[in-house]
This record gives C-alpha cells, structure tokens and sequence, in this order.
C-alpha cells in the first residue's frame, strides 16, 4: 500500500517535534496505521534550518500555498499558529480535498464552525486533538470512548503557564511577578504573556471541550473569560487556610436553561485531584451521566508531547483515507445535521459559591452591616474569618451557592459602604 504523503506547514518547536516522532518511531506507526506515514514537503521562513534538521529528502519551501496546493499531498498538517493566515491555508486545503491536522487552537475557536462546515463540505477530515492539553488524548475520549454519556460537565486546568505560576505562588509563597518571571525563564511563558495569564488561551480550549460535551457550534466569544494577573499572595494563603488552593480553571457545565462556558480562578478542595496537579503539567475531569466522573493527565505542552497528540491524528486520517465521509467519526461528536442551539448562559446566571475578601474599619456594626446586605440578596454565609491589619480588619467570608448577578448587586452595595477600605476581592469556589 503507498505511504500518505504530508505537507507540513510549520517546523518550529512542535512542527520539529513532529518530524521528531515520526522518524524515531516510523516503524510502530506504521503498523498502527496499516502504512508508511511520509513528511514529502514543509513550509518554513528558515530553509537553512530546515534543511540541517531534515537532510536532502524533503521538499522545503517558503510559500506555504505551494504545499497546500500540491496535488501529490494528502495531508496537510497546521502547525505554524496565529489565525487569518492560517484559515486561509486550512481552507485552501479543505478546497483542494486534503484532509487537515492542526494544533490551533485559537484558529478552531475562532474559525471551527466555518471551517468545520467546509470540510463537512468536501469530505475530508479535520482532526485537533493537539489543539487540547497537548498529549493528553481528551479529543478522542470525549468524541469516541465517552460517546454513551449525556455528558454533564467538564472542568481543567488547561493551561500550564498559568498552573505552574498558581504552583510556585502556593508552595514557594512568592508574588504573581515573581513566579510570573520564573516561568518565562524556564521557557513556561512566552515573553508576551498575555494569552496564557489573561486566560484567553484555555477558552480557546475550552470551547472546543463544550462542542464535544454538548454537541453545539464552537462558540468561544460568548465565554466568560478572567485570568490571574489581580491574584494576590494573600489571598492564596487565606485560601490554605480555609482548606483550598486557587487554580484557573475551564468549567462548561448543562444546566437546565443553557451552558455554562467560563474561565477563571477558582477555589478548589485542597485534597481534590485537581488541587494537586502541580507545575505545568494539565488534567481534565469529564462527568458523564452513565460513567460518572472521569479523568485525564499529563503534559499539556511540549515539542514532543504535542507531537504524539498530532501523530495519533496522522495515524487516525490514515486509517480512514479509504472510508466514506458519513462512517468517520464526526468532527465535534455529534453528527453535523444533529448540533444543538442550546445558548450559553450570560455569567450573571452561572450559580457557583463564592469567597469574597475585605478591608474594613474595625469597629462594631461592620460585620452586621454586610451580612445584612448579603442576607437581602438570598446570599447565605457558609464560614467567616476575621483578621486585625493595624486599624482596620480584613473579614474573609464564603458563601453558599448564588447567582453571579445576585453576588454582583451586593458587592456594589457593599463597596459603597463608608467603612470598606479596599477593592472587595471576589473569586468564585467549586467542589
């Protein structure tokens, strides 16, 4: 049988990765797949590096449409990032009738649905599964392994610059800069931080893991997004004390009236499987009506952790280059004329429990005062901590479960009390 022949757009630290695994291990995904998997062409802006890591066999070009175009490729596989040039390519692709493999994330967030649509189209295969938590196979469970459930809910640590900075500022007591600096030195973080520590990077991935919940278009603008760049040293310890640690979590839940698409730090159980996910490493609880809660760990980045989430996919398309579109798995699990409407749920809807810190003058009438603002808005007090801070004290409280717009109402109200000293610090918490 002929090998699949593939157009690798990319040859950076997950393109090389790429090219990495399928040579040291050509042998055994050869078996897997039923046939030999062949890199023939790659795009890069260096040829001269390209040509020292790959030697005289392949093709190396700067224009990545040539490849794209290229009537002697099968697959072409997205790994160079960004998003308008790369849906360009990726459409191109889908036009010419090649099947795509790609890592990106923010270009399916952004531009799945159009993208889906086209390749549902013209028959060809998209496949993702590196554009999530890196090696972790999370795509292929939810899509296939987990396709008996009503899926309930999925939350994660997503992003591992962000958990390695939340790690280092829970065990080594150290400010969100100065583990922030830490990561970026041992390469955790970009220089341009932005998408990781905004959040804006595990919405992307989020969005994804809510379509293949819950079979609805990709929707990532309609997420609720908060990253970690406001978290202060104290309010990590407060949480250590209270029997928590802070993680920015991915949390899409079905609710009755819509879903739930957020992400933010959030206060989780201290002895819970995610509190003690460390570092940069990433997991992924899925809950499913019929199996229950299940998980998923390990490297959520990396040249060659990625690597093994885009070779399982060149594998995958090459088993079914053969196989008529409707008998392949479907892009986002659920059949491309069955994808709901349900609507995500606006945050002022979104339920959870809260804990909320402030500074206040240290006097009587204080504590009265603001419960009775919280009673009025039907928020209920589960736990309180006081703490003198020189004049003033700071009260930490955690609440029952609320609406979000309800606990919006009444920090107004609160933050306009004549003794509160400070910004009312709010951060939501999930068992």
């Amino acid at each position: 049988m002929s090998s699949v022949k593939i157009g690798l757009l990319g040859l950076g630290v997950v393109g090389g990765g790429t090219w990495d695994v399928l040579q040291r291990n050509a042998t055994e995904i050869a078996r897997r797949a039923g046939r030999d998997i062949e890199v023939v062409a790659v795009a890069v802006r260096d040829t001269a590096k390209a040509r020292a890591l790959l030697g005289d066999s392949v093709r190396i070009s700067t224009d990545a449409m040539e490849i794209v175009r290229d009537p002697n490729i099968d697959i072409v596989v997205e790994l160079v990032g960004g998003t308008e040039l790369a849906r360009e390519w990726v459409l191109e692709s889908i036009a010419q009738g090649k099947h795509v493999v790609t890592a990106n994330k923010a270009l399916l967030a952004k531009h799945g649905n159009e993208i889906f649509a086209a390749a549902h189209e013209r028959g060809v295969m998209v496949a993702f599964e590196a554009a999530v938590a890196g090696g972790i196979p999370i795509i292929k469970a939810m899509r296939e392994g987990l396709t008996a459930n009503r899926i309930q809910w999925v939350a994660g640590i997503i992003n591992g610059t962000t958990n390695y900075i939340l790690s280092e500022m829970r065990n080594r007591g150290v400010s969100f800069a100065e583990a922030l600096a830490d990561a970026q030195r041992l390469g955790y973080a970009e220089a341009d931080p932005t998408f990781d520590i905004e959040g804006i990077d595990a919405a992307h991935k989020l969005s994804l893991l809510a379509s293949l919940a819950f079979g609805i278009p990709v929707q990532f603008s309609k997420a609720h997004i908060e990253g970690i760049t406001s978290l202060a040293q104290e309010d990590i310890q407060h949480a250590q004390r209270l029997g928590y640690t802070v993680k920015l979590l991915g949390i899409t839940r079905a609710r009755p009236e819509g879903i739930e698409l957020r992400v933010h730090p959030t206060l989780i159980p201290a002895d819970s499987m995610l509190a003690n996910v460390q570092g940069a490493m990433n997991a992924v609880l899925v809950h499913g009506d019929a199996v229950g809660q299940t998980v998923y760990y390990g490297a959520g980045a990396g040249a060659l952790p990625t690597a093994s989430a885009v070779v399982a996919d060149l594998v995958d398309v090459a088993r079914l280059l053969n196989a008529a579109p409707e008998q392949r798995v479907p892009y986002l699990a659920f059949q491309h004329d069955a994808m709901a409407d349900t609507p995500i749920l606006p945050m002022e809807e979104v339920q959870s429990a809260y804990y909320l810190r402030l500074r206040v003058d240290d006097r009587p009438g204080v504590l009265a005062d603001v419960a009775r603002i919280l009673a009025s808005a039907e928020i209920s007090i589960g736990s309180m901590i006081q703490e003198p801070a020189g004049d003033h004290a700071d009260i930490m409280f955690l609440t029952h479960e609320a609406r979000e717009g309800a606990i919006n109402g009444a920090l107004s109200q609160i933050q306009s009390l004549p003794f509160v000293r400070s910004a009312v610090t709010r951060l939501r918490v999930e068992a």
